[in-house]
């Protein structure tokens, strides 16, 4: 297995990825200042330009792929493939990629630092979204899916993890490496990350054929139904069980875990849950529309 070198700032050479306790050193042109996160293929981290002030905050996030993964075929080809995307669809509610370097080691990607925490982050602490707030997100959420679809793409990998939330509420839907276009083929069983799992239309399990930007809006309606009761639409002990689930179960009255919900909210979350992509809104700009009127609703009855 080849691993990385970086280039640390004292000049030396060390191999593998950085640490927290490696840091802060430098990789290419880009001082990765602070680790945030972790993937199964890839590490997020912190950093600013070489060079700049310590004084200047690191606003950018790198995406590297991790050691063991950094001559992976596939893997080099997803980080290509959100290289590819984040450059050429720009939308307020997608994170831009300024910088690339996907032709040889070390791989990477550079966006804006984002602040704030994704939906699953809040989740994870236990909170549980009122109707205004989940509809607030989503609207958001199905902004960027516009964008994507006016281009021609869908995200492919809509989930709690990939909705980020900034301490104002602005919402970016970010990893695009899954996005593809409208002609394009391809299982999702052959994805490496089995998480989204949970928030996978089912025909992107049983016809890929099948699958386009309404596949997009079901995910988004399963992170909507978790955000309004605290579980997901479908659980089960292993992938292949909750595959099933997806593809032949009714989910859930979500009523019957959070009565508190309005019924048009409701009725919205169960369409876009539709087993059959005709039942459900047919664009994203439909389910925009449909977010703002139930936006409306909710402040109006605030206000009340």
């Amino acid at each position: 297995m080849t691993q990385t070198a970086l280039l640390t700032a004292d000049g030396a050479n060390r191999t593998g990825a950085a640490t927290k306790s490696r840091l802060p050193c430098r990789v290419r042109q880009w001082e990765l200042v602070e680790f945030a996160a972790a993937g199964s293929l890839a590490r997020i981290y912190r950093a600013r330009p070489v060079g700049a002030s310590v004084d200047q905050p690191a606003g950018y996030a790198v995406k590297m792929l991790r050691p063991e993964w950094q001559h992976d075929p596939d893997a080099i080809r997803l980080l290509q493939r959100e290289a590819l995307v984040g450059r050429i669809v720009s939308d307020p509610h997608l994170a831009p990629v300024l910088a690339t370097a996907v032709s040889e080691p070390p791989r990477l990607l550079v966006m804006p630092w984002l602040a704030g925490a994704s939906v699953r982050m809040r989740l994870d602490a236990g909170q549980q979204f009122d109707g205004s707030d989940t509809l607030w997100i989503a609207r958001q959420a199905a902004e960027a899916l516009d964008a994507l679809h006016r281009a021609g793409w869908m995200h492919g990998d809509v989930s709690p993890g990939n909705i980020h939330v900034s301490p104002s509420g602005h919402v970016t839907l970010i990893d695009l490496s899954f996005a593809r276009r409208r002609d394009e083929t391809g299982s999702a069983a052959d994805r490496p990350v089995t998480g989204t799992f949970y928030y996978i239309a089912p025909e992107h399990i049983t016809s890929s054929l099948a699958a386009d930007i309404r596949s997009d809006i079901y995910s988004l309606g399963a992170v909507m139904f978790e955000m309004l009761c605290g579980r997901t639409p479908f659980a089960g002990k292993d992938i292949a069980e909750v595959a099933v689930a997806h593809r032949e179960l009714a989910p859930p009255d979500l009523r019957r875990f959070a009565p508190q919900v309005p019924c048009e909210v409701v009725h919205l979350v169960r369409q876009m849950l539709s087993k059959n992509p005709l039942r459900r809104p047919q664009t994203p700009r439909e389910l925009i529309d449909r977010l703002v009127r139930l936006e409306i609703g909710e402040f109006s009855a605030r206000a009340c």
